[in-house]
C-alpha cells in the first residue's frame, strides 16, 4: 500500500525578529538599521512551509509556547495545510526566537533562544508514530534535541534526510551513518571531515569521500554560488557536481538553505525515479528563489514560483573526477546532461498513492546514473587522387625535366 504523506518534519518553529542594515555591526559597534520585520521561522517549520508551499502534504512533529506568539504560528502552519496534530503549546515556556541581522550584500548574524523547542524529546517520536508509518520522506536538522533527532531517524523506515545545522561541535559519528542523505554547508563539510577548508570541487569531493568512509550513505555539499555536490555509497567513484541557479538580484540569503531542503524533500517525495542530479537541481532552483526576496518562509517559491525547473527541465551537472594520475591528464571536469525520463514525471498522488511509486529504501534513497561511455574517434579518410590529378602531376613532371637543362646553362 502507497504512503498517504509526503513529508514529516521534525525540528524546530522560531518567531525570527529579522533587522536589515547596510553592514554587519563589530563588537561594541552601533549601526543603524533601514527597517525591522517578524517572520515566522525556525529550521524545522521553515523546511516545512518550503515542502508545503510546493504542493508536498506535510505534518510537523514540533514544540511552541503556551503564547500569542505560539497561537498565531499555529494558525499560519493550518493556512500552509500543515498537519499539526503533532505541534504541542508547552505552558509556562515561549515559543522559541531568533534574531537576525542581515547587510546589504545578504550577510547574516544569527542569535536564537530555544524557548519550546528544548522540550521537543524521544517521547514525540513515540506519539507521531502514524506519521512516521505514512511519510516517505523524514527531514531533520539540528536545532533541536539530537538524542531526539537520532531517535526519529532511527524509527524512521523511508527515506531520511539530515541537514546538518545549525553546525555542532559534539556530532556523534553514530549520526553520520542513520539518515539516508546528509545535507551541509562547506564550513561544517570541513569540520565533520576534519579540513582546513572546502572552497573548491575538488575539496568537497575528498569531504563527502571522508564522510562516506565514516558510515555516511549520501552525502550532498552546498557550495553556495558553485552550487551543490553529491556522493553516494552506492557509487562513490563518481562524484557530481550540480550548478547553481541564476539569481539575478540577491535580497537575503536567510531562508535559502531552508528552501533548499523543503525543495530537496518534495522532490523525492514526488519524483522518487529521477535521479539525484534531478532532485538537486529543483532544490538549487528553490534556494535561488528564495535569495531573491526579503525574509524566510516569505521567500519560498510556490507551486507557480519554480514548476518549471523543478520538474521539467532535464538538469546538466560534471562528474568530479578522482585524483589520480590518469585524471590529470584528463579534462578538469567533464560535462554529462542526465537522461530525461521516457515520459514527463507524475507526481505521486497523496489522495491516490500509487505503490510503485514508494521511494526506494533507506540504503538506496536515489537512482544512480553512470554517464555514457564518449564515443570513439572517427578515423580521418584518405585522400583518393583522381585520374586528373595524376595527369596533372606527370605534365609537372615533365616541365621539371625540360628546366633543369635551362637550369644548368645558367
Amino acid at each position: 500500500m502507497g504512503k498517504s504523506l509526503d513529508v514529516v518534519v521534525f525540528g524546530s518553529a522560531n518567531i525570527e525578529y529579522i533587522t536589515y542594515v547596510a553592514e554587519l555591526p563589530k563588537p561594541g559597534e552601533l549601526v543603524a538599521g533601514s527597517h525591522m520585520e517578524t517572520c515566522f521561522g525556525g529550521k524545522g517549520a521553515n523546511q516545512c512551509v518550503a515542502a508545503a508551499k510546493l504542493g508536498a502534504s506535510t505534518a510537523l512533529v514540533a514544540k511552541l509556547g503556551k503564547d500569542e506568539s505560539g497561537d498565531d504560528y499555529l494558525n499560519h502552519l493550518q493556512q500552509h495545510r500543515v498537519n499539526v496534530g503533532h505541534v504541542e503549546q508547552v505552558k509556562d515556556n515561549p515559543t522559541g526566537m531568533s534574531e537576525i541581522a542581515v547587510s546589504n550584500e545578504g550577510q547574516q548574524y544569527k542569535i536564537n533562544v530555544a524557548g519550546a523547542n528544548a522540550f521537543l524529546t524521544a517521547k514525540d517520536v513515540t506519539r507521531a508514530r502514524k506519521c512516521f508509518q505514512e511519510a516517505r520522506v523524514l527531514l531533520c536538522q539540528l536545532e533541536v534535541d539530537m538524542n531526539a533527532t537520532m531517535c526519529a531517524l532511527r524509527q524512521f523506515k523511508g527515506v531520511s534526510i539530515l541537514h546538518l545545522s545549525p553546525m555542532r561541535n559534539n556530532i556523534p559519528l553514530a549520526m553520520i551513518s542513520l539518515p539516508s542523505i546528509l545535507v551541509m554547508n562547506q564550513e561544517a563539510a570541513s569540520h565533520l571531515a576534519e579540513m582546513d577548508e572546502v572552497k573548491t570541487l575538488e575539496q568537497a569531493r575528498q569531504a563527502a569521500s571522508t564522510l562516506i568512509d565514516k558510515g555516511a550513505r549520501g552525502v550532498i555539499i552546498t557550495m553556495g554560488d558553485q552550487g551543490a555536490v553529491f556522493m553516494s555509497k552506492k557509487s562513490r567513484d563518481m562524484c557530481t557536481h550540480v550548478p547553481a541557479s541564476d539569481v539575478p538580484h540577491l535580497a537575503d540569503s536567510s531562508g535559502a538553505a531552508d528552501a533548499f531542503l523543503g525543495g530537496l524533500a518534495y522532490h523525492v517525495a514526488r519524483f522518487p525515479k529521477l535521479t539525484p542530479e534531478h532532485h538537486i537541481c529543483a532544490a538549487n532552483a528553490c534556494a535561488a528563489y528564495s535569495l531573491g526576496r526579503r525574509g524566510t518562509q516569505p521567500s519560498f517559491p510556490g507551486k507557480e514560483g519554480a514548476k518549471d525547473n523543478l520538474c521539467f527541465i532535464t538538469p546538466t551537472f560534471n562528474v568530479i573526477p578522482p585524483p589520480t594520475a590518469e585524471a590529470e591528464n584528463e579534462p578538469e571536469e567533464a560535462e554529462v546532461a542526465a537522461p530525461p525520463p521516457a515520459t514527463p514525471p507524475q507526481e505521486t498522488s497523496a489522495q491516490e498513492p500509487v505503490a510503485e511509486e514508494i521511494p526506494p529504501p533507506p540504503e538506496e534513497p536515489f537512482v544512480e546514473t553512470t554517464p555514457a561511455p564518449a564515443p570513439p574517434p572517427e578515423e580521418t579518410p584518405k585522400p583518393v587522387e583522381t585520374a586528373a590529378e595524376r595527369k596533372s602531376d606527370e605534365v609537372g613532371k615533365v616541365d621539371n625535366r625540360n628546366a633543369e637543362p635551362a637550369a644548368n646553362k645558367t
